[in-house]
């Protein structure tokens, strides 16, 4: 591959900005298409066909992947608010916890309102609340890279998160400085990120109802500690909450299908064993199933994956704050398709971006969204993961008593 501003294939952009924060006139903006999606235009009155937006697009350089020795852990933080204030395990208020007492500064994606999620950097503790939970959204990096850059030239610790892509562009952007002692960089597990148009059209349906601006969408809200029972929980400007359960959410069925995510997510590079960060972080999926002693009441657990030695330098001093354990990678692998794999082309996408785009939102999920089997309803409140993990821990007890005769 190319690159999107030599091929005009939009699989080949993966929308990091990368080009636009290397531009030195400015010459680059990153604009939404007619699915939503922010892509490079370049204004060729201010160009100097320097070529460096071409030469930085890390589309070129996708096999520069860490060949270290890898370390897998999974577990969940021991201070319950962090938990439960976490989408998964609070794995990520850990990591960030080490480095913000060593003088760092931290780098990750923020809410703004519910459409618009932009990388912001912190440097308290006490405020990385505002970098947790996952937005299904991709975020705009801004200038960050320019920032971070600026940062490790003035000797500055820095730790970045952000998805696989965003390190891959923040990889190329750096070059050398990208293996500076005082850069951490941290991804989160991807599995392709939607049309906002989506998002959009959801938010307006909802003001039109309730006759009310929405300020917050929590797509996966724990709701008192119910990793498995987790709600959209959507906040209007009068402080009232509108809640749905996952699995009547239309969005689910809508993304899971893969029907409108962004076209570089269905050949994604990035979706390997080998991975482009120090420190990848996802939900520890299948923890019911090959280590439920992590399962922990049913309150998130996280998965992480140390892929450099600084990783795993990091990870040792923030593990303290965590119980868990080392776990077998390629067991954890089993459960996390996007370490594995890229996303499915669903046949379905054209129509259904088509429909996206011309559709209201009731109209749109009748005739797209997929209802919950009674299988899958059996599973998560009848006999679902709760269950299993305390019949295994029934059976252990049982065992245990056995050999103490």
């Amino acid at each position: 591959m190319l690159g999107y501003l030599v091929t005009c294939k939009k699989e080949e952009c993966f929308g990091c900005g990368a080009c636009y924060q290397i531009c030195p006139r400015n010459a680059i903006s990153m604009k939404s298409d007619e699915e939503g999606f922010r892509y490079p235009v370049i204004d060729e009155a201010l160009c100097i066909h320097c070529d460096k937006c071409r030469n930085i697009c890390p589309v070129n350089s996708t096999s520069d992947k860490n060949k270290e020795e890898q370390l897998a852990w999974g577990g969940y933080h021991k201070t319950s608010s962090i938990r439960e204030q976490s989408t998964s395990g609070g794995a990520f208020t850990a990591i960030a916890e080490v480095w913000i007492k060593d003088g760092a500064v931290v780098f990750g994606a923020e809410m703004i309102t519910p459409t618009r999620i932009v990388h912001t950097l912190i440097s308290d503790i006490n405020e990385s609340g505002r970098l947790r939970k996952s937005k299904y959204l991709q975020s705009d990096t801004g200038t960050t890279y320019k920032q971070v850059k600026q940062l490790l030239r003035e000797h500055r610790k820095v730790l970045y998160s952000g998805t696989p892509c965003q390190i891959a562009g923040l990889r190329s952007y750096l070059g050398s400085d990208f293996q500076s002692p005082n850069l951490l960089t941290v991804e989160v597990v991807c599995e392709g990120v939607p049309s906002p148009i989506f998002t959009e059209k959801y938010i307006l349906s909802l003001e039109k109802k309730y006759k009310k601006k929405v300020v917050c969408i929590d797509w996966r809200d724990k709701n008192k500690s119910k990793w498995d029972f987790e709600f959209t929980r959507v906040t209007f400007e009068d402080s009232k909450e509108y809640k749905l359960s996952r699995w009547f959410n239309p969005f689910w069925s809508i993304w899971l299908k893969h029907l409108m995510s962004r076209p570089s997510c269905y050949i994604c590079p990035f979706t390997t064993k080998e991975r482009v960060a120090d420190i990848t972080i996802a939900d520890l999926w299948g923890v019911h199933l090959y280590c439920p002693e992590l399962y922990g009441n049913n309150g998130g657990s996280s998965l992480v994956v140390c892929n450099t030695q600084r990783g795993k330098d990091t990870w040792g001093l923030a593990s303290v704050s965590m119980f868990g354990h080392t776990l077998d990678l390629d067991e954890a692998i089993k459960y996390q398709s996007p370490m594995r794999k890229c996303i499915d082309n669903n046949p379905d996408r054209e129509e259904f971006i088509k429909d996206l785009k011309e559709l209201d939102y009731n109209t749109l999920c009748k005739k797209w969204a997929t209802k919950p089997t009674l299988r899958l309803l059996f599973q998560k409140y009848v006999y679902g993961n709760r269950q299993k993990v305390a019949l295994w821990k029934l059976k252990k007890l049982l065992t245990q008593g056995g050999d103490k005769k």
